[in-house]
């Protein structure tokens, strides 16, 4: 599972809402010929890039080049359950990363464009965001 080694601040703020916002980088293929791209906001966990990662690699039978361009680095709190208010903010339980309309999230290269279209496909429906394949 991916999560960061070092962190300079264990704890994060929330941030704004990611709504109305177009990503200003990560949003053109740099490493691949095909890729994920993200059509509408939200937050990802790693467990979902993990599950999609798997997808990718199980369709594709572990041919061709995969780079993930997302990484969870933003860590999410939460009190234990049956706690009332007061007390603190609760411990890191998951991280996350913030993923806005326009961002590349897998690359593939190395593969037929119909496998690799195939794989992203399957990918995509791993993650809480609308996706579109695109090509370089």
């Amino acid at each position: 599972m991916l999560q960061p080694k070092k962190q300079k601040h264990r704890k994060m703020q929330k941030g704004r809402s990611l709504k109305r916002m177009k990503e200003t980088r990560g949003i053109k293929l740099s490493f691949g010929s095909f890729g994920l791209q993200a059509t509408t906001a939200k937050w990802i966990t790693a467990n979902q890039i993990e599950a999609a990662r798997k997808a990718i690699t199980n369709s594709l039978k572990r041919e061709g080049k995969i780079w993930i361009r997302i990484f969870p680095d933003k860590p999410i709190t939460k009190l234990p359950p049956e706690v009332t208010l007061g007390g603190g903010k609760g411990e890191v339980s998951h991280y996350v990363v913030p993923v806005k309309p326009g961002r590349i999230l897998f690359e593939i290269d190395g593969v037929k464009e119909d496998a690799a279209r195939a794989a992203l496909r399957l990918a995509g429906h791993k993650l809480p965001v609308r996706t579109k394949v695109v090509i370089k």
